[in-house]
């Protein structure tokens, strides 16, 4: 477009232009892991060194945003499709609702003892987080890479469920359900719908299913703590 000025990444020769979000994607990634595995090990529960990490891999995702010249509605924080998200998300997300209830009801005798957490009131919110982060950043930068359809999406559910191990359960759960979110994004783009269905599975998952199947939710090094 006439008179616009490209940005620094925009500049790249092309083979890197491709390659580079592949690399975004892995640093993001690692800084992930090394907050639930190195940084628990050697320094601890101390969670503003633990936040370290996790905000670097933030500054990262919001500077790779600044330079592509990506708005809040491109990543998905929108609402003019909202509703198409929903629609698209209504089917597995009830599917996996039904299903989860059905394996915890066989677990546990049909004893749902799993008490309310005030915790849980946050959960939207953390959901939305990890939609940004999993889907607002990730499946665009492997869709950057790849290209949209099923190449990218493996990419995003194969990051998501080596984010949640080392539970066997939780960690094809989200291969499952990265699969499902990344697929929904790619054709209607809200943070917001997805948000949602996360929040949906995961306290059905907190209320339903034996902490003995997903050792309360806990990922990384904490599993076994």
């Amino acid at each position: 477009m006439a008179g616009v000025a490209k940005t620094s990444l925009e500049k790249l020769p092309a083979r890197l232009e491709r390659s580079l979000p592949l690399w975004e994607i892995a640093s993001v990634v690692t800084s992930c892991l090394i907050a639930e595995w190195a940084v628990f090990v050697f320094i601890g529960r101390n969670r503003l060194i633990m936040a370290v990490p996790i905000g670097l891999a933030l500054a990262l995702m919001l500077y790779s945003h600044r330079e592509r010249g990506e708005s809040l509605r491109d990543i998905g924080l929108r609402v003019d499709n909202f509703l198409v998200s929903c629609r698209l998300l209504l089917l597995p997300t009830a599917l996996a609702v039904i299903l989860i209830v059905t394996f915890g009801w066989f677990t546990s005798h049909g004893d749902f003892g799993a008490p309310w957490r005030w915790r849980f009131v946050a959960l939207p919110l953390w959901a939305l987080f990890q939609q940004y982060v999993l889907n607002g950043f990730i499946n665009r930068r492997a869709q950057m890479a790849l290209g949209p359809g099923p190449k990218s999406i493996a990419l995003l559910a194969i990051a998501f469920s080596v984010l949640h191990l080392p539970s066997p359960l939780l960690a094809l759960l989200t291969l499952v359900a990265g699969a499902t979110w990344g697929f929904v994004y790619q054709r209607a783009p809200n943070l917001y719908a997805l948000a949602l269905s996360h929040s949906a599975v995961s306290l059905t998952l907190a209320l339903t299913i034996s902490p003995y199947w997903l050792n309360g939710l806990r990922v990384g090094f904490k599993y076994f703590g």
